[in-house]
């Protein structure tokens, strides 16, 4: 049962650092528009090489890192994924992948509403209602309806 608590963990984690890193991609993306609106020099359309355009890659990358709303979340959300693995090792998969991916979802949605995304009410209610009772069936002990 303990193996199951872990479980539910890394899941609130994974979902509550999901709605974290959507929300500092956008703040990483505001500042680029910014920076961008700010500079007048405008990239040109000629055919980038192969090495220039992993580089331009590279750099996206590097800039979206030194955004600490989006890489505390993400350094976070890896970590949880480190353990996820460890923890595997403890419990069946047919048992830690349905727990962590459902709770997972569950509560990217209620993370989500609590940041001020926009969300369907009744179908996010409903949809996050499914997901608990999935996850309490997958961790109850089987019913010995006949003896």
């Amino acid at each position: 049962m303990a193996v199951v608590a872990w479980l539910l963990g890394i899941g609130t984690v994974w979902g509550a650092t999901n709605a974290l890193i959507k929300r500092g991609a956008l703040i990483a993306e505001a500042k680029k528009q910014k920076a961008q609106a700010g500079s007048k020099h405008k990239a040109s359309s000629s055919k980038k090489t192969l090495p220039t355009f992993v580089w331009s890659i590279l750099q996206e990358w590097i800039q979206l890192l030194c955004v600490w709303e989006y890489s505390l979340p993400f350094l976070l959300n890896l970590s949880m994924s480190v353990l996820f693995v460890i923890k595997l090792g403890d419990s069946p998969i047919t048992l830690a992948v349905p727990v962590t991916n459902a709770t997972t979802f569950a509560v990217t949605a209620i993370a989500g509403a609590a940041l001020g995304e926009k969300m369907r009410g009744l179908e996010t209610v409903i949809g996050v209602s499914l997901i608990i009772a999935g996850v309490t069936l997958c961790i109850s002990p089987p019913l010995q309806l006949f003896l």
